[in-house]
């Protein structure tokens, strides 16, 4: 199972919490929740699980204020660069059947790709060098922001407008979203399906993640969960939402933790490949955050690891934490421009030696 392109679900057999274990971490991460979250206008989607079983979930708000439509537990929002982690997950299972290499070029898979020193692993780790789409774009000569841009149109731009890379690849470690909107192009290729048609059958269905899809911007944008400024106006559509793979997946914490959950289990990958995902590839200088592939990651000096990654998009933000060494998952999503959804690493010390600053209350 560990070679074929789809996720398995994890059926690992973990000792059932106890009540009194259950009842102590609960309380905190409650008053954890009323202190950030204290309005139910916030607009909130949170989960702490831990061995796969949710010790806490709290659903606050609307997904559409102006229907007054509350957030539930099956309400999909978007998780923006959270994505990222996914479409990580797919080209690793892809290169764990062998249908790919990590260190294969680029040019080998993308037609015209015109970089020619970057691999795989430069796009995962965000080593390529390449300019973010998104800057590049905003330029009226090169492209009509009245046309809703897509993946190949980034590629092709790239290609005949002969955007020169920002640095060296492979010489510095630059968050770009150009990578993984590549990245998705190669999962087209080699799988011969749409992105969000491959999502859904490697990842989505056999996790049974039910309330999980990419964003289909024909189909989806009178339907979908709305975002809103912090004043609480309506984030219009623009001419960059319809591409994918760094961003554009709706879910929710508990599709999330399904996922976490088969990312963790002895069919992933094989251990070799899995370890590489936690090793630190972005670090040119001494300091303890970094990036592995496709996943953030704090390397504190005492030796703990902390694994994460956050995401932004026209309002929707999102923090997905994954406590390898205690199989903890946190999970917090919201489609209203709330900085607040980060500070839930705040709740690592709950679980582990993480020297994340907690309020007093919710000290051991």
């Amino acid at each position: 199972m560990i070679s074929s392109i789809e996720m398995t679900p994890n059926d690992s057999v973990y000792p059932k919490l106890t009540d009194s274990y259950i009842n102590s971490k609960k309380n905190k991460i409650e008053y954890f929740f009323n202190k950030n979250w204290p309005s139910k206008n916030n607009n909130i989607s949170f989960l702490v699980a831990k061995d796969g079983q949710i010790i806490y979930e709290n659903y606050s708000g609307f997904g559409d204020v102006r229907k007054k439509t509350p957030i539930t537990s099956e309400t999909p929002i978007h998780i923006a660069s959270v994505s990222k982690v996914l479409t990580a997950t797919a080209i690793l299972k892809l290169i764990n059947a062998g249908k790919i290499e990590l260190d294969q070029k680029v040019t080998s898979l993308l037609k015209g790709f015109p970089y020619p020193e970057v691999t795989i692993k430069n796009l995962l780790s965000h080593r390529s060098g390449m300019r973010n789409y998104a800057y590049f774009t905003d330029d009226r000569k090169i492209w009509d922001n009245h046309k809703i841009m897509s993946n190949q149109d980034i590629l092709n731009i790239m290609i005949n407008k002969k955007i020169g890379l920002e640095s060296k690849t492979n010489t510095r470690f630059q968050y770009c979203n150009t990578n993984y909107a590549m990245l998705a192009l190669i999962i087209e290729k080699v799988t011969g399906k749409s992105y969000p048609e491959a999502m859904k059958s490697m990842i989505f269905e056999p996790l049974g993640m039910k309330h999980t899809f990419v964003f289909d911007y024909k189909k989806d944008k009178n339907v979908i969960t709305p975002s809103y400024k912090v004043g609480g106006m309506q984030i219009a559509f623009d001419f960059l939402d319809a591409i994918y793979g760094d961003k554009n997946i709706f879910s929710t914490p508990q599709d999330m933790l399904l996922f976490d959950m088969a990312k963790n289990s002895k069919y992933f990958l094989t251990p070799e490949l899995r370890n590489k995902i936690y090793l630190g590839y972005s670090n040119e200088h001494k300091g303890q955050k970094n990036y592995g592939l496709g996943i953030r990651m704090i390397n504190f000096e005492k030796g703990q690891n902390f694994y994460f990654h956050n995401g932004w998009w026209h309002g929707n933000m999102s923090s997905y934490i994954t406590l390898l060494k205690e199989n903890v998952t946190i999970i917090a999503l919201t489609n209203k421009s709330m900085k607040s959804v980060y500070n839930i690493k705040k709740l690592a010390p709950l679980f582990g030696d993480y020297p994340f600053k907690v309020d007093e209350e919710m000290e051991e």
